[in-house]
């Protein structure tokens, strides 16, 4: 970012906790380098990275009305949902109160009834089960080194697996390198009928596991993601290229 400012710096057990900020932008960051969010301030659910963009290739085949998110952030990922339904019913899960508090304070995270914001391990949140069956679980558990190991734990998807309705699904946000983890990918074959998978331009793996097969052809994605693109006001076009089953 240019001409960035330091609006807020502090530090949990966790590590760091920096908001920066230019005219255009605003970024939640847990270390040197690191950009765990970012907002345009002018149309925060335009998602300016490009994993978020992927994550949301589940609405191709899914029109949630429960979702489970686990890893505030920013809230980038709220911000597009409510863009695209302002109906759904959003849980939110964080380990860290201050990224709960700065996601208020700082990058406009919407009130209302339809947002539960909890402050727990998402381990734990998923471990006890005591919650709604979700059409959607979104994993997003990262800090300052990158993807939480956890989450990539047979463990975690059993109980993920178990909080998710019979034809919905869990989206994980990985790196490029778990594209070659064939544990993970028997993992989620163990509980899942249906894994797709999108590589980002980021060097994101983002991963779909759907609890129900949907035959869908190519031609058929690329018009269901031109309605969705208007319905989400961003372009879907370039996470769809690289959007294949993983197998």
């Amino acid at each position: 970012m240019q001409d960035e400012q330091v609006l807020y710096e502090s530090q949990d057990e966790y590590g760091p906790l920096i908001v920066l900020d230019d005219k255009h932008m605003r970024v939640l960051s847990f270390g040197d380098n690191d950009e765990q969010s970012k907002i345009l301030k002018s149309e925060p659910h335009i998602p300016q990275h490009t994993y978020i963009q992927a994550m949301l290739l589940v609405l191709l085949f899914i029109k949630p009305k429960r979702v489970i998110i686990l890893g505030l952030g920013g809230g980038g990922l709220i911000h597009a949902l409510r863009k695209f339904d302002t109906g759904i019913k959003v849980t939110a899960v964080e380990l860290r109160a201050q990224v709960i508090e700065l996601a208020r304070r700082y990058f406009q995270l919407p009130i209302g009834k339809k947002l539960s914001v909890i402050h727990q391990d998402a381990n734990l949140f998923l471990e006890q089960g005591d919650h709604k069956k979700a059409d959607v679980i979104f994993g997003d558990i990262y800090g300052a080194d990158g993807v939480d190991e956890n989450q990539l734990s047979e463990a975690f998807i059993a109980n993920a697996a178990g909080l998710i309705k019979a034809d919905g699904y869990l989206v994980l946000n990985c790196w490029k390198e778990h594209s070659q983890n064939r544990v993970l990918l028997g993992h989620l074959q163990k509980h899942f009928c249906e894994v797709r998978a999108c590589l980002t331009g980021g060097g994101n793996w983002v991963v779909f596991a759907g609890k129900v097969k949907r035959e869908i052809s190519s031609a058929g994605l690329k018009s269901k993601a031109h309605s969705l693109s208007q319905q989400l006001d961003f372009t879907l076009g370039r996470s769809l290229t690289r959007f294949n089953l993983w197998e």
